[in-house]
């Protein structure tokens, strides 16, 4: 029997090396003959990769997570407790998905971002830095504002008003409009 140290506290457990990439696999773990766990990626625990999903690099699946369709993840991306990922979706760079959370459809969850609790990440939302969360079963709407350097700021549940401007001679607000023009 071949055993394999995943280095999550348990020592050496039952695993192979997966057929299609050579990917560490746990035993314990499931790992569809169509999808694809190569390099340095491992995944062991309880978790299900399945469809034509793909898990490389340096990136960890475990836990109780799933990443299914022709989702990829990679790069030191980790993915574990119940999380999901699936559909189309991407978790790359140093990303990491965790709780119940679910990243699906289109999204990109990348560099540092976390996304964790019940969080949804899905459709084409792209989530580069920063973090996603959601407490018991609340919704989030999401606004995402352009900081104007690279970067994106996201805001929940948030109300913006229309810009106004400022009188540079008095300091008096002028009225505005909803595209933020004087009239």
């Amino acid at each position: 029997m071949t055993t394999f140290d995943f280095n999550d506290g348990n020592g050496p457990v039952p695993a192979h090396q997966h057929k299609n990439g050579g990917g560490w696999v746990a035993d314990s773990a499931t790992v569809e003959r169509t999808a694809r766990v190569s390099g340095d990626a491992r995944v062991y625990g309880h978790a299900l990769v399945s469809g034509t999903a793909l898990v490389s690099g340096d990136a960890r699946v475990y836990g109780h997570a799933r990443v299914s369709g022709t989702a990829m993840v990679y790069g030191t991306a980790l993915v574990y407790g119940d999380a999901r990922v699936s559909g189309d979706a991407l978790v790359s760079g140093n990303a990491r998905v965790s709780g119940d959370a679910l990243v699906s459809g289109n999204a990109l969850v990348s560099g540092d971002a976390l996304v964790y609790g019940t969080a949804r990440v899905y459709g084409d939302a792209r989530l580069v830095k920063g973090y996603a969360f959601a407490t018991k079963s609340k919704s989030w709407d999401i606004t995402e504002v352009d900081n104007g350097d690279g970067t994106v700021t996201l805001y929940a549940d948030a109300e913006f008003e229309p810009v106004s401007q400022v009188c540079e001679c008095c300091g008096q607000r002028l009225a505005s409009t909803d595209k933020g023009e004087t009239p």
